[in-house]
């Protein structure tokens, strides 16, 4: 039975909802973030604002909670010509990708991750990929993660799960599975702490937390956002 994590934790709603997860399951569990010079690269601070807080807030999880990892990946900016970390406006190619795609960057994470993790003698790693309510990137998809568990395994010798929580549920799906850990407390936090926004944007208020409201990003969790609030039995906190 596994009993250590590591999360792949960018401080926005989808890691900090499998961050919940972990801790509701596992006795130690660590998190890792990695700079790649991305553009809304505020991400880096409001994850530390929410770990702080789930430190506070729900002590039942407080001392499971671990170290956390920044690990500096500006390679990955550097090789990348994409809206997400080069100053140009979001489209669509003509592949059908959207242009946020970044190429190889969950392949990378998870590399990085799974060598920590073999150092840190950590068993699951945690991401909050998804291919049900999401932008097309085939570093996303279930196959993916599939194949990447396997070549990690394989590679480092060591028997490692890579674990998807929110692979098969859209984003109101993700809203709700935050309330079911955490209560309206966590929905709370995710809105006031969490940040998805592309563009770094932390001004401007939303019913579902801060953001430009125009990304892809903002889109998806806004419309995720909507969902929730008009299948739930009360009106989630403002």
């Amino acid at each position: 039975m596994h009993t250590t994590a590591l999360v792949l934790f960018s401080g926005g709603q989808d890691s900090t909802t499998c961050l919940a997860q972990a801790l509701s399951k596992y006795e130690r569990v660590e998190t890792v973030a990695f700079d790649y010079r991305q553009r809304h690269s505020v991400e880096l601070q409001a994850r530390l604002a929410v770990l702080a807080q789930i430190r506070q807030q729900f002590p039942q999880w407080a001392p499971r909670l671990g170290e956390d990892h920044l690990l500096d990946l500006a390679v990955l900016g550097q090789v990348s010509e994409t809206s997400l970390t080069r100053d140009m406006a979001f489209r669509m190619e003509e592949g059908g990708l959207p242009n946020t795609f970044v190429p190889g960057r969950n392949l990378l994470f998870l590399t990085l991750a799974a060598a920590l993790a073999y150092r840190r003698g950590l068993e699951v790693i945690v991401t909050g990929v998804c291919e049900t309510d999401f932008s097309g990137y085939p570093d996303c998809r279930d196959d993916t993660m599939k194949a990447m568990q396997l070549a990690l395994s394989l590679g480092m010798d060591r028997r490692f799960l890579i674990e998807t929580p929110l692979m098969w549920i859209d984003k109101a799906a993700t809203w709700r599975m935050a309330h079911d850990l955490g209560g309206p407390a966590l929905v709370a936090l995710i809105v006031e702490h969490t940040h998805t926004c592309y563009l770094g944007d932390r001004e401007h208020r939303q019913a579902w937390g801060y953001g430009c409201g125009r990304c892809p990003a903002c889109e998806l969790r806004a419309r995720g956002w909507e969902r929730y609030v008009a299948a739930a039995p009360t009106p989630p906190l403002p």
